[in-house]
């Protein structure tokens, strides 16, 4: 009887999560800057849900609202191997701790099939609220360093793909506006 119940359940949850649609560049909606949350209520907690479950469906690692058309400052993350252990940042805000960077192979979902090597800072301080509003901080290094500050740069309307060089950033540009015109 309970594991009934706890099926009913997950599958009622299940129905209720949506997977939304991922911008891709160049779309320019990409590049708005995104606004606070004023209140993390129920509609905030929805729309983690929903961002989760389309980030683990991609898949990825990470998304930022405005890679979803969602202009509010809310990331999701997950970088455990199973994908078991959600991370949700919403007004998120980073402090580099050190001047020591790290070069890493990037990827995006906004930026599908491409991957570059981007430096950016291996260590900071991030302060953010969790699902529930409650606020956190952490000093994280190096990988998850990097993917906070990938996804804050979605919610300041800047990609990866703004490190490169104009000539690697125009014709990652042109493939993807060629692929973008085959699938219409």
């Amino acid at each position: 009887m309970l594991a009934v119940v706890c099926a009913t359940l997950l599958e009622t949850r299940h129905k209720q999560m949506a997977i939304l649609n991922i911008l891709e560049f160049p779309d320019s909606r990409l590049r708005t800057i995104a606004k606070p949350v004023l209140q993390v209520d129920d509609s905030i907690r929805k729309l983690v849900d929903d961002m989760l479950e389309t980030m683990y469906q991609a898949p990825g690692i990470g998304l930022a609202a405005t890679q979803v058309d969602v202009h509010l400052r809310v990331v999701v993350m997950d970088l455990s191997e199973e994908g078991n252990d959600p991370m949700v940042l919403i007004n998120p805000e980073v402090e580099v701790l050190d001047g020591d960077t790290c070069p890493n192979q990037e990827g995006c979902l906004s930026v599908p099939g491409f991957y570059e090597t981007v430096e950016r800072p291996a260590h900071i301080r991030l302060k953010a609220l969790d699902k529930y509003g409650a606020p956190f901080e952490i000093e994280p290094e190096n990988l998850m360093a990097v993917c906070i500050q990938h996804e804050l740069d979605h919610l300041n309307g800047k990609l990866f793909v703004d490190y490169l060089s104009a000539f690697k950033r125009e014709r990652i540009k042109k493939k993807l506006e060629k692929l973008h015109r085959r699938q219409n």
